[in-house]
């Protein structure tokens, strides 16, 4: 049987030989990222599919480097050295006056696609990636539009009741595609926070250049299994439907609740009575559109 296709649109390389990742040179608190906090290459990358599935693309996403630049030159050396198609969603701050000239310095590379600027805030600030309201800044608005005038695309990371705020600067930025990370990252577990999710999702799937990337499903539900994960993907499906979604690992960051197979597997399982053209697209062939990813 052939193995199935894969273009994985949400990994993280870092080798910490380039010393622009402190954060993974040593255990996190409690030591619960042991398994991550150190190098993780493409030949470990490319072995996590076995003989059960074929990785015949890849995006590198921003692992918040201290120099974003470096990520990008390292990362073409990485691209350059290795026949599977790979490109990268780089680091950038929006708000800083230095956007336009950042960008440039990125697309001195063939494979920069996009930027990341996580906006994660949380009325509970150990779940709070950011200090400040990151969005709510006009300076943001004018480098998603930036993004968009220059062809490049926005992953964005944030939590449900932010959604309505990305929602009213996406529609303001209509050119910049931007990319939903982590199929929303439901954060508050329980009835009205489900409920908010819901609706925030299909605020989103309202704007059009809006897409979502299914992934990182593991950061919030440690013990995960299919049924649990299932209504989340089936809530992203059906807000964005199939032909504007996609599957990803988030490895090696996933490989702390769980191994490759399983992941892709789950994610097989929910969709098996998709159509080939729909489980293509959610696999493999939306994430080559949405990334510009060679075949």
């Amino acid at each position: 049987m052939a193995r199935l296709q894969i273009v994985d649109p949400h990994i993280h390389l870092w080798d910490l030989w380039t010393r622009i990742y402190p954060h993974f040179e040593k255990p996190g608190k409690g030591g619960g990222n042991a398994a991550i906090a150190r190098s993780y290459l493409i030949e470990e990358y490319l072995e996590e599919g076995g003989d059960e599935f074929e990785i015949v693309g890849a995006v590198h996403v921003e692992a918040f480097p201290t120099d974003p630049i470096k990520e990008t030159e390292t990362l073409q050396k990485v691209a350059d050295a290795n026949p599977l198609p790979l490109v990268i969603v780089g680091n950038g701050d929006l708000t800083s006056t230095n956007f336009p000239a950042l960008l440039d310095r990125h697309l001195q590379f063939p494979i920069f696609r996009g930027i990341r600027q996580v906006v994660n805030m949380h009325p509970n600030p150990e779940r709070s990636y950011v200090s400040r309201d990151l969005m709510g800044e006009p300076q943001f608005l004018e480098g998603l539009r930036e993004l968009g005038r220059r062809g490049l695309s926005f992953d964005l990371q944030l939590y449900p009741h932010q959604m309505e705020t990305a929602a009213a600067l996406a529609a303001k930025a209509p050119d910049t595609r931007i990319i939903l990370n982590h199929a929303g990252m439901w954060a508050d577990r329980h009835l009205s926070g489900w409920k908010q999710y819901k609706a925030g999702l299909r605020t989103l799937a309202a704007q059009p250049n809006i897409v979502a990337k299914i992934s990182g499903l593991g950061m919030l539900d440690h013990k995960w299994t299919t049924e649990s994960i299932r209504p989340l993907v089936l809530e992203t499906l059906e807000a964005f439907g199939p032909g504007r979604a996609m599957f990803a690992s988030n490895f090696p960051v996933d490989k702390l609740y769980s191994d490759f197979r399983t992941v892709w597997r789950a994610f097989s399982d929910i969709v098996s009575d998709a159509t080939e053209t729909e489980r293509n697209g959610l696999f493999r062939d939306n994430a080559r559109k949405f990334y510009r990813i060679p075949a």
